[in-house]
């Protein structure tokens, strides 16, 4: 197991280098003069003077393989650079609004798989029915509509017409947990419902298959009980493709929660990007983009252990 983790982050590193490079490209492919964006002079001349003072301070001088080496090696230490729109640390500025995002990806997750694992399971175990017809309906709807579509909707339902929920904002935990559920449920709600209709499906195809096994049938000629024999036999086994599924889906919620958050006014790393996007903020930018980046390897890796605790055929041994 350790070496298969081994091996999977070593694999990991060309592509974050890959990244990196394709990444830190973006302040010279991009237009705009890094300088007058740090001195916020675009519509005054700059004097020569100032530009050499500006560029030797950022170290704008330099080659750019020098730079870019410069940046890889303050990356591995935490470093992502300086933000040209507020002086601030780049990665600190990341971290601070990584837990809001986190925890809107956690509830949408949570929200998501309480619809779908039920859904599913009613869609596979009345097969051909009415249910199974209704459930492949509104799964198939929730795929074909985009996720900011969701949230216009809520907002327009929820908060404008019924009053019942604020359409904007935030609570933290230590306000108390009905203000934090209160800001929370929109958002969070706008990202799962596409992600519940997606593992829906999923979980529908893969018990179908999974019922009609030889196991299956045996332990209900054993006299198990159906529920014994849908959840500790046919659930569990049909988790593989649908854990592949969910890693994709959180890897997604990573870029969905761009547009959600700007659309609630939630302060996650998703509108701190827009904002960054707005004001032209490029080693911010840099930093957001690499982050993504790496949370959704890593987000891959932890899938991928995941296939051997859940399934017992699948081994990772030391030859693969």
């Amino acid at each position: 197991m350790w070496t298969y983790i081994l091996r999977r982050v070593l694999q990991a590193i060309p592509t974050l280098l890959v990244i990196s490079l394709l990444v830190f490209s973006l302040l010279y492919i991009t237009p705009g003069d890094p300088v007058e964006l740090i001195l916020g002079t675009e519509d005054k001349k700059i004097t020569p003077e100032q530009r050499a003072v500006v560029e030797a301070e950022w170290g704008l001088d330099k080659p750019f393989l020098e730079r870019y080496v410069r940046f890889v090696l303050g990356a591995l230490q935490g470093d992502l650079g300086t933000s040209y729109a507020t002086g601030q640390d780049v990665f600190k500025s990341v971290m601070q609004r990584m837990p809001a995002t986190l925890k809107l990806m956690g509830a949408a997750m949570v929200l998501s798989l309480l619809i779908s694992l039920p859904l599913g399971m009613l869609a596979a175990i009345k097969h051909n029915s009415i249910w199974d017809s209704l459930a492949t309906a509104l799964a198939t709807v929730g795929i074909s509509l985009p996720r900011f579509w969701f949230g216009l909707v809520l907002i327009i339902f929820f908060s404008l017409t019924l009053k019942w929920l604020p359409s904007m904002g935030s609570a933290n935990l230590d306000q108390g947990l009905g203000q934090f559920l209160k800001f929370i449920i929109l958002p969070a709600s706008s990202l799962a419902l596409s992600m519940a209709a997606v593992q829906t499906r999923m979980i529908r195809s893969s018990m179908l298959e999974v019922l009609g096994q030889d196991y299956v049938r045996y332990a209900r000629s054993k006299g198990l009980k159906e529920r014994a024999v849908l959840y500790g036999h046919a659930l569990k086994n049909a988790m593989i493709p649908v854990i592949t599924v969910i890693g994709g889906e959180i890897g997604g919620l990573l870029g969905g929660a761009v547009v959600t958050e700007q659309i609630f006014s939630w302060p996650g790393v998703g509108r701190l990007t827009v904002n960054s996007i707005t004001k032209r903020d490029y080693p911010m930018i840099q930093g957001i983009t690499l982050l993504l980046c790496f949370s959704y390897l890593m987000i891959n890796l932890l899938v991928d252990i995941m296939y051997g605790f859940i399934d017992p055929r699948i081994r990772l041994s030391k030859k693969g």
